[in-house]
């Protein structure tokens, strides 16, 4: 099945509406530079600062906030903290996301305790994992902390908290059926740090999220950086 992303949970999709998945997948970096720029003050930005930021060409960034409807103004730049909002609500991110963590190894662990969540939209409500040994552990600071819950819990709690997306972050042979359950439950959208691909029917999103696959194509500009150097 093809996996339409760039589709918020929930909310509108962005490849119905025109946007093309390259500057869905680059609308996300804008938001992170922006919203660090008005951290520090910065209330204007021109076309070309920002794409120096953001690692791409300001051509290629005039025309992916185009499909916002941002225009800049000539001779200003784009206000900084209205584009913030403007690509935080074309990302779904101007309401809470509840997301639940299925697996929690170290992986889970790390990603359960991960503070930027919060801030950018999303809310752990659930972490559960197969291993009776980690069930009722507490992870995070009360009240706001959570105990992981049996395996056998998904379905409750994908209910009780109205979860909108999922984590995967189990073993390659447990995830498939993870997802299945998540999908049964009524999640749509699912991020997977499984080493395997899984299959979903049409109306589930699903991203990919492949460490392993990442370092080697570093691994990859590495060598050829290097047979460089070996050839000058």
């Amino acid at each position: 099945m093809p996996i339409e992303q760039g589709v918020s949970p929930r909310g509108r999709s962005s490849a119905r509406r025109g946007i093309s998945e390259a500057t869905v997948a680059r609308l996300p970096i804008y938001h992170r530079v922006l919203t660090s720029m008005a951290d520090r003050g910065v209330t204007t930005v021109s076309s070309e600062e920002l794409a120096v930021a953001s690692g791409v060409s300001s051509a290629k960034l005039r025309k992916d906030l185009s499909h916002l409807g941002s225009y800049g103004t000539r001779g200003v730049g784009y206000e900084v903290d209205y584009l913030v909002y403007q690509i935080a609500r074309e990302l779904g991110l101007t309401q809470d996301w509840p997301v639940v963590i299925i697996g929690i190894g170290n992986l889970g662990h790390a990603l359960a305790g991960y503070g930027g969540f919060a801030s950018r939209g999303f809310r752990v409500v659930g972490l559960l994992d197969s291993d009776p040994a980690r069930v009722g552990e507490q992870l995070g600071q009360e009240p706001t902390g959570l105990a992981i819950r049996p395996l056998s819990d998904l379905e409750d709690v994908v209910r009780t908290t109205d979860a909108s997306i999922g984590v995967i972050a189990t073993p390659a042979i447990a995830a498939q059926g993870v997802c299945d359950r998540l999908v049964a439950a009524g999640v749509t959208s699912i991020l997977n740090f499984a080493p395997v691909v899984l299959n979903t029917p049409d109306g589930v999103d699903v991203r990919k999220v492949d460490l392993a696959t990442e370092l080697q194509i570093l691994a990859f500009h590495e060598q050829r950086k290097s047979d460089a150097r070996m050839r000058a």
